[in-house]
């Protein structure tokens, strides 16, 4: 049991769901969605409030002006992309806080959640705050 349990609690502290990651930034939470892929896909299509570092792109120099108190989340693609999983390394290698999103931007529209872009910006529930 012993296992199991640091095994799932290893997954929580370092993924987020679309649900919880929609929740985090509707409740103003401190946290910074990263769009880790290049910079076409990122204008293309993206997850509203979203930056974009391309994960081949992080470096000491390039986070510089990132605040190291809040928490980064790391998207790309999909299951089929590991971009968001090459950025959560780097960013956790330069020191900060970092999760990934499960499933990338393909989860997050297949849940219902709203996207912005040149491409195709998809419908669905926006990030509003009510304060």
């Amino acid at each position: 049991m012993e296992a199991e349990i640091k095994h799932y609690e290893n997954k929580l502290a370092f993924e987020m769901d679309p649900s919880d990651l929609f929740d985090a930034l509707s409740n103003g939470e401190k946290v910074i969605v990263i769009d880790a892929r290049k910079a076409f896909g990122f204008e293309a299509e993206h997850i509203p409030t979203a930056i974009n570092i391309p994960h081949r792109e992080m470096t000491v120099e390039s986070t510089k002006h990132l605040d190291k108190e809040v928490l980064y989340v790391t998207y790309c693609d999909g299951i089929g992309c590991n971009a968001s999983t090459r950025g959560a390394l780097n960013m956790a290698k330069l020191g900060f806080k970092v999760k990934e999103l499960i499933g990338g931007i393909e989860w997050w529209k297949f849940d219902g959640y709203a996207t912005e872009g040149t491409n195709g910006v998809k419908a669905g529930l926006k990030i509003e705050c009510a304060c």
